[in-house]
């Protein structure tokens, strides 16, 4: 109903044709089709995360297998921040909580990667098969990472005097009803609207341009199955780049469509999301620039790894 409604307007009544139609054309209907997407899941996972909350995390951390940490901060990674820097200040708070340097990373990677924005946009998009194998992989990433980097033992190259807290953290409970909790994750949900709808106008208007102008042809060389190095080569073209989830989500849907590879887009995705320039900034004010560079290092190289398998499962 909605295609054929913006087929309509692009058309019939402002009578465009060609590629500027193909352009506007997908970028009411991609703009309108996401902004419903987040709006309508943000608010239900929003809802269900007023039944946790950052304390009780910490706390329950506390004095557990550091793998078991592991899997359990990538999984809080789902339902918190929604951009590499905003996940920072949690960060530092499990710093204090004596909480072992891999398990944050855990956290650190999965928080941007896997939260509630990127599900609803790639269940939207791609269905929930690629979904869930994308949270899947995302996951194993920030698992695998965090573990590798807490048995490096690098605690002391982070910079910042952060004080510990003194004695055992509580498990605080959180008591609301139901209209408090709707209330709540209404707010959240129009903050973080408002935060990011600027990011997916950018988002989709760059895709527009390449979706109406760019040949197909272009993209399936350059990025398609054929160059063995199109991954690689994705990874470190999204490093520079800073976003969220909801600014390069459209650019890989307009890429698949193109001709490059799904796990190609996605392993760009991940680098533009999780290994970022400005939270490398922010991070080199607290860790130390070894600490950083093992870092983006092994998350990296598991976003290369992941990227090709993507590619092999999907052939």
């Amino acid at each position: 109903m909605w295609q054929a409604t913006v087929n309509y307007l692009t058309l019939d009544l402002l009578g465009l044709s060609g590629h500027l139609e193909k352009s506007i054309n997908f970028f009411i209907y991609d703009t309108i089709k996401i902004w419903f997407l987040l709006i309508t899941i943000i608010f239900t996972v929003s809802y269900l995360r007023t039944h946790f909350n950052t304390e009780y995390v910490r706390a329950h951390l506390q004095g557990k297998s550091e793998l078991y940490g592991n899997v359990l901060a990538a999984l809080f990674g789902i339902i918190t921040p929604f951009c590499s820097c905003s996940a920072i200040p949690l960060f530092l708070g499990f710093v204090q909580a004596r909480i072992p340097i891999g398990v944050t990373f855990s956290f650190l990677i999965s928080s941007p990667m896997n939260n509630e924005i990127a599900i609803a946009l790639l269940f939207g998009l791609f269905g929930w098969k690629i979904t869930v194998i994308y949270i899947g992989f995302g996951l194993l990433v920030a698992i695998v990472g965090g573990f590798t980097i807490g048995k490096f033992g690098m605690e002391k190259y982070i910079l910042m005097d952060v004080k510990p807290m003194e004695g055992e953290l509580e498990e605080v409970k959180i008591s609301l009803t139901v209209k408090e909790r709707a209330e709540e994750a209404y707010r959240y949900t129009i903050d973080i609207f408002k935060q990011i709808y600027l990011y997916i106008l950018i988002g989709v208007g760059a895709g527009a341009i390449i979706h109406g102008y760019i040949p197909a042809t272009f993209i399936a060389e350059y990025a398609g199955g054929d160059n063995p190095f199109a991954v690689l080569a994705a990874v470190i073209m999204g490093i520079p780049i800073y976003s969220n989830a909801s600014g390069v989500m459209p650019l890989v849907e307009v890429l698949t469509q193109k001709g490059m590879l799904l796990g190609t887009a996605l392993s760009f995705m991940m680098a533009v999301t999780a290994l970022s320039l400005p939270e490398a900034m922010i991070l080199k004010k607290i860790l130390h620039i070894k600490l950083i560079a093992t870092f983006f290092c092994i998350v990296g190289f598991g976003i290369v790894c992941i990227g090709y398998l993507f590619n092999f499962i999907l052939r």
